[in-house]
C-alpha cells in the first residue's frame, strides 16, 4: 500500500501555511489524538467525567488495538497534532462478484479551534478519503454534525435515501 501523506502549502490562496502535514497518525503520536479527543467532548458536552491523565492511556491502548480497523490520519504542524480524522473499516458479507468486500466510515474529524477556517478539516477529510479510496473500500459514511455537513458535502458526501440508522442504545456518548 502506498503511503497516504500530503504537505499542504497555500490552503488560502492569500495566506501560505509553513511545515504542515497530513498523513498516517505515528505510534508516538496517539498520546495527542488523545488530548484532541478530550478537548472536542470537552468542547461539546463540557468536563467529562474522566479526567484527561486516565483518558490519554486508555484511549492509546484502543487505538493500538483497533489499528487493523481504525485508523488515524493526523494534520501536524512543526511536530504538533493540531488535526485528526479516523476511517473506521468494516467488513462486509461476502457477494457472489465481489467476495471481500469492506466499507468505512469517517469518525472523530476535528481540528483545534485555533486552526479552523483554513481548509484544515477539508484537507483531513481528503485524506480520509484518498486512504478509503487506497485500501478499495466501497463506501464512505460519516455521522456529521450539524456544523460540519457543509464540509463533507464539499467533498462528495450526499444525502442517501437507503443508508438509515437507528439509536438503540438511551443516552449519548459524543
Amino acid at each position: 500500500m502506498a503511503e497516504v501523506a500530503v504537505v499542504l502549502m497555500n490552503l488560502r490562496q492569500d495566506e501560505a501555511v509553513d511545515d504542515i502535514a497530513c498523513r498516517p497518525a505515528q505510534p508516538h503520536e496517539l498520546a495527542a489524538v488523545a488530548e484532541l479527543r478530550w478537548r472536542w467532548v470537552q468542547e461539546l458536552y463540557g468536563t467529562p467525567d474522566t479526567t484527561l491523565d486516565e483518558f490519554v492511556p486508555r484511549f492509546v491502548a484502543w487505538a493500538r488495538e483497533t489499528e487493523p480497523s481504525h485508523r488515524c490520519m493526523v494534520m501536524v504542524r512543526d511536530g504538533r497534532v493540531i488535526g485528526m480524522a479516523w476511517l473506521a473499516i468494516t467488513q462486509r458479507v461476502p457477494h457472489p462478484r465481489a467476495f471481500e468486500r469492506m466499507s468505512g466510515d469517517v469518525q472523530c474529524t476535528y481540528v483545534l479551534p485555533d486552526e479552523r477556517d483554513r481548509g484544515l478539516g477539508g484537507e483531513l477529510i481528503e485524506a480520509v478519503l484518498a486512504w478509503a479510496r487506497e485500501l478499495g473500500l466501497e463506501r464512505v459514511t460519516v455521522h456529521s454534525s450539524d456544523r460540519a455537513v457543509s464540509a463533507y458535502s464539499r467533498h462528495g458526501f450526499e444525502v442517501s435515501p437507503r443508508l438509515l440508522q437507528v439509536e438503540v442504545r438511551q443516552g449519548r456518548a459524543g
